[in-house]
């Protein structure tokens, strides 16, 4: 189906990173899912990296978005925008037309999954297609997703945290539900708020669980604290204050439970064959959240299961979607 020196490309369209592999390449392209656009003439002056260090820095004139919100597109236009630069960026000096398979959460509609692959034809694509992300990331990680044998994985991406068991080629049962890496940022940045008084960023707030977030409160009584500035909500005025590990693990605790929750409700669907290959190979951690310290840890003792982290978690499901493209018309009945 595939015309030879075609390069065809899986893309993870994230709603914090978009991640783009080339067949024969690997991953060549990851960059933040951010587009800056001017108003007055409502040009693109910005993409990716540049674009993101707009955030919250822009005059009136120049408006820094992330068109994808909750794993989907929020904003069609942009995302066409900035597929055309990616793909335009990864493909530049071969000129044929790629094959495009787009990584999508397992809970989107046949309107959301119509609307990414529409993009990605807009953007240059010959053809798109579109795969789950759970399924995706478990071909990524190398889990036997085509064996009569369970799996499950868990990805923890920055819009949507989707849970998934898979066996012989097809998801068994899953979940995909809205809460995972932005909603940690919101839950650290609003703790803050109401505990000191003082108003910090998106990115403030994303890097200190980088710096200093844990799963378990416990653990974060050892850890070190960090530095975070911003508004004092009092005074009006700038304020640098110290921000404990304990903080954030307490802030992002009601966001990690929930995700527990999908994980056990998942497993109570399993069949008790499904059940039993999970407990023998465990559940298997993908994404921007399974970097998370202790994670892992937090997981397994609530589920009773053994749970690994991918060896390369952030780009799970930009391998998967395009290791799916060798075999296109099983990736079509999913």
């Amino acid at each position: 189906m595939f015309s030879f020196g075609t390069r065809n490309v899986g893309i993870d369209l994230g709603t914090v990173n978009t991640l783009v592999y080339i067949e024969g390449k690997g991953i060549v392209l990851r960059e933040p899912t951010v587009v800056a656009r001017n108003k007055k003439t409502n040009k693109v002056v910005a993409v990716g990296s540049a674009a993101k260090d707009m955030l919250g820095r822009t005059p009136g004139s120049i408006n820094a978005i992330r068109p994808m919100r909750d794993g989907v597109i929020a904003d069609y236009d942009t995302t066409v925008e900035m597929l055309k630069h990616y793909l335009g960026t990864a493909l530049s000096g071969y000129g044929s037309k790629p094959y495009v398979t787009v990584g999508v959460p397992s809970g989107v509609t046949a309107v959301e999954k119509r609307a990414v692959i529409d993009a990605a034809r807009v953007a240059g694509a010959r053809d798109a297609y579109v795969i789950e992300e759970p399924f995706a990331a478990a071909v990524g990680a190398g889990l036997p997703v085509s064996e009569p044998t369970g799996s499950m994985v868990v990805d923890m991406g920055g819009g949507t945290t989707d849970v998934a068991t898979i066996s012989l080629g097809g998801i068994v049962s899953s979940r995909s539900i809205r809460l995972a890496g932005d909603r940690l940022d919101e839950s650290i940045a609003s703790y803050i708020r109401q505990k000191y008084s003082v108003l910090i960023g998106e990115q403030t707030a994303e890097r200190l669980k980088m710096e200093i977030g844990s799963a378990d409160i416990e653990s974060a009584k050892e850890m070190p604290s960090s530095s975070a500035r911003g508004r004092d909500l009092v005074t009006g005025l700038p304020k640098t204050i110290e921000i404990t590990a304990v903080d954030v693990a307490t802030s992002i605790r009601d966001v990690i439970a929930e995700i527990i929750i999908a994980i056990k409700e998942t497993l109570e669907e399993t069949s008790p064959e499904i059940a039993a290959d999970i407990i023998d190979h465990g559940i298997v951690l993908t994404g921007g959240g399974a970097l998370l310290k202790n994670i892992d840890e937090v997981i397994s003792e609530q589920t009773k299961v053994p749970v690994f982290i991918a060896n390369d978690p952030l780009e799970a499901v930009a391998i998967g979607t395009g290791e799916a493209l060798k075999s296109i018309d099983a990736m079509k009945n999913n």
